[in-house]
């Protein structure tokens, strides 16, 4: 799996239609109209996430791998 940033996998949701609702220390909350489902995407400067939790945070925000290029 690719791994990318916390930073960059924020501008990925917000392109699927997430939005950003507060941000506790440093994690980034994302909520989205007809989810029931809340993304906490931790943003550790540029730090890769590591992959269980890419994959979890994919999972939960019902993307693939292919949506992050």
């Amino acid at each position: 799996m690719k791994s990318i940033s916390g930073k960059a996998l924020c501008k990925i949701v917000e392109q699927y239609g997430w939005e950003l609702k507060r941000i506790t220390g440093s994690h980034h909350i994302y909520a989205k109209e007809g989810e029931t489902v809340i993304l906490s995407i931790p943003v550790h400067s540029n730090r890769d996430l590591p992959t269980g939790t890419l994959r979890s945070l994919l999972k939960d925000a019902g993307l693939t791998e292919e949506d992050l290029d």
